[in-house]
């Protein structure tokens, strides 16, 4: 489950962060993945950033994993950040793709080669070309599934043949980074989901990925059809958290506080939020 970083007058708030744990680890959720794109990384200063996995680590106390996020653009910075998090215990690591400075392809295994040799933990490749301006292409995940403990891909690329490339060729654990498409990859044989919409139903989220991991595909497909209209609505109303912090105001989880360069919805789309939530039964 990707957690949002809770912020209270502009600093993080870390009494509503350990209640959002318990909250996921009341649904069942097996895994929990604090300052990812959802946590708003990009916006939290270094001590904050360490702050929080400290905070999900101490606050999950072992009941469930945590995979912290500790990617970034400098491979410098995400090796610090990655040992940081090994040492206070997080379980793995999710490593964005180096956004913005476009690496070429041997610049990327360059990268994750650096992490895969520096830390113990698992470390988790993820894949998002939307936001990191770039594709990891198969066959540099390919070359990176050789170093033992690159042990999963968080794929958002939104591309079925590429994951079906890396889940053919490679023994990689492949995680859905697109709640919508979680199904579709997990016929595959993806294992689950990074998940936004889990913030607000967890246990729906995880009914699904439990009836696909059965075989149970009708069932699957009622828990898909039913989640596809709020991933679809909600999040599509503005860049992610926009859309997660707004609802989970609503439903009194959050103060809805959100760091600039993200602003809060507008009056429309928070009233078109609001019956998303009320069609689902949340409100």
């Amino acid at each position: 489950m990707a957690i949002t970083t809770p912020f209270r007058n502009g600093q993080v708030d870390l009494d509503t962060l350990a209640e959002q744990v318990e909250f996921q680890v009341a649904a069942g959720v097996t895994c929990l993945c604090p300052v990812g794109t959802t946590g708003e990384s990009p916006t939290l200063s270094h001590p904050e950033h360490e702050r929080v996995i400290a905070a999900v680590v101490e606050a999950a106390a072992g009941r469930v994993k945590v995979m912290a996020g500790t990617g970034s653009n400098s491979t410098d910075e995400a090796l610090r950040l990655t040992r940081w998090a090994a040492k206070q215990g997080a379980d793995a690591a999710l490593l964005v793709a180096p956004y913005y400075n476009k690496p070429t392809q041997e610049g990327f295994y360059q990268h994750y080669k650096a992490l895969a040799e520096a830390v113990d933990i698992p470390l988790c490749i993820y894949n998002i070309p939307g936001r990191a301006a770039k594709n990891i292409e198969p066959e540099t995940i390919f070359r990176l599934a050789e170093f033992p403990n690159i042990a999963l891909v968080k794929e958002a690329t939104g591309s079925m043949d590429q994951a079906s490339q890396i889940l053919s060729t490679t023994d990689l654990t492949v995680l859905s980074g697109d709640d919508s498409l979680t199904l579709p990859l997990m016929a595959l044989g993806g294992r689950g989901v990074v998940s936004v919409v889990g913030n607000i139903v967890p246990r729906d989220v995880m009914a699904m990925i439990e009836a696909m991991d059965a075989d149970r595909l009708d069932e699957a497909r009622v828990w898909h059809n039913k989640l596809f209209p709020l991933c679809r609505n909600m999040l599509g109303l503005a860049t992610n958290p926009i859309p997660i912090k707004a609802a989970m105001k609503m439903l009194g989880r959050d103060t809805g506080e959100l760091r600039l360069p993200m602003t809060p919805l507008s009056d429309a789309q928070e009233a078109a939020l609001r019956q998303t939530l009320v069609n689902y039964g949340l409100l």
